[in-house]
């Protein structure tokens, strides 16, 4: 079962368990797009791995099963990858 993570682990940005812009990893490490595409560039810092958008739970699913409230922020795993050499 999906852990539905709240915050982007990057830049804490919240995001609740029906939006669109949270992207995951195999190890379901939790990413905002924006973090994703312009900061990580689709590899995750923590496994190396790609990116897929989250799947969205169903509100009555929530319910049984609700979304994690335990927040991950790694901001030192997180720096601008500097492409312009």
């Amino acid at each position: 079962m999906l852990e539905l993570r709240p915050n982007c682990e990057c830049c804490n940005k919240d995001l609740p368990p029906d939006s669109t812009e949270a992207m995951i990893c195999t190890f379901e490490c939790t990413f905002c797009r924006d973090c994703v595409e312009n900061v990580l560039h689709f590899v995750c810092p923590n496994c190396g791995g790609g990116f897929v958008q989250r799947p969205i739970r169903p509100k009555e699913m929530l319910l049984k099963y609700p979304a994690s409230t335990k927040r991950v922020y790694k901001p030192e795993g997180c720096r601008k990858i500097d492409n312009s050499s």
